[in-house]
């Protein structure tokens, strides 16, 4: 089975780290938090927004990123507002990483700069900051697997009552 790895770097919001659990159970993304985070992984915030899809998550925790970099071989590609290159002009290998920031603040720019062409942005209008993280990690996510031609995932779906003629 392919592999997306999503990582998010010190999240401070638990419910937008509930939303990318929800997406990373649905699509079999791992996820991987880096701390420190804003939040406990019992936080009834998280809990609630993730609903009843934490059992079925391959998730890792990490106490810092060196931590995270000395467990993780890559290849990663770092989601950022400030990148030149935009997320659908790349190639993600099986068992890519996509890496997040922190909602206020993003990823640390001394990262950015040392890996350019690692960097991606998600085509937004001039002037604006940012996507909200769930959001950017379930574009991510998705170009990943259109990519890879959603393999491994159910691409046509059933109705409840009726049947598709």
């Amino acid at each position: 089975m392919s592999v997306v790895n999503i990582v998010l770097v010190e999240p401070q919001i638990p419910q937008n780290t509930g939303n990318v659990a929800r997406t990373c159970a649905v699509t079999g993304a791992r996820l991987h938090l880096v701390g420190p985070m804003g939040f406990t992984p019992d936080d009834k915030k998280l809990k609630r927004a993730g609903l009843d899809y934490w059992s079925q998550l391959d998730i890792t925790y990490y106490q810092s990123l060196q931590e995270f970099w000395g467990a993780n071989p890559g290849p990663f590609f770092f989601f950022t507002s400030k990148g030149v290159r935009r997320h659908t002009d790349v190639s993600y290998p099986d068992g890519a990483y996509l890496v997040f920031g922190r909602e206020d603040a993003g990823l640390p720019e001394e990262l950015l700069a040392a890996h350019p062409q690692q960097c991606v942005r998600i085509p937004m209008r001039r002037g604006e900051r940012c996507l909200n993280l769930s959001n950017s990690v379930a574009i991510g996510v998705y170009e990943a697997l259109r990519q890879w031609d959603f393999k491994d995932l159910e691409t046509h779906g059933q109705l409840t009552n009726y049947e598709w003629k």
